[in-house]
């Protein structure tokens, strides 16, 4: 077993998808002019920017949570551990929820449908790259049901399916 990988060489090949398409994503949403689709008043561009900064400081502090057990792939790394500490106690995957945040913020700026569009391509691709991941959790961690079943997967106090 290499550094980042998964259980099979489909694995593998899964995880790398799951990261290129979310890569691509985050590069459209980047590159998209902004738009006329509609008014974005002081307050909602207020709004945006506070769930950009919100987004941002998750996404940082979910990182720096994952510490040793940080992998681009979406599959647990050999050395890692099962994190339950820090922001992984409200939810499942703050790294991937601190991106929705952020472009849930970029897409209100931007006025955009296009933009929008691919935010919620984005939202529903973490979504599935999500319930994959948690399946090769679920097989590397022996507590990591457990866990999933009290612990949102994206949103801190949103009800879980026991």
């Amino acid at each position: 077993m290499g550094l980042f990988s998964a259980d099979t060489p489909r694995d593998t090949a899964l995880a790398w998808l799951f990261v290129l398409v979310q890569f691509a994503l985050l590069v459209v949403i980047a590159v998209l002019p902004a738009g006329d689709a509609w008014s974005v008043p002081s307050w909602l561009n207020q709004l945006a920017q506070a769930l950009k900064l919100v987004g941002a400081g998750v996404l940082v502090v979910g990182i720096v949570n994952l510490g040793r057990s940080l992998t681009p792939l979406p599959t647990p790394v050999p050395h890692g551990e099962l994190k339950v500490s820090g922001l992984f106690r409200f939810v499942r995957h703050p790294i991937y929820a601190g991106i929705m945040a952020l472009v849930v913020g970029m897409s209100i700026q931007s006025a955009s449908l296009a933009v929008t569009g691919a935010s919620v391509a984005l939202i529903a691709w973490f979504m599935v790259k999500a319930r994959w991941e948690e399946q090769h959790l679920a097989e590397r961690y022996a507590g990591y049901a457990t866990y999933a079943a009290h612990t949102p997967r994206f949103v801190p106090f949103w009800p879980t399916r026991s």
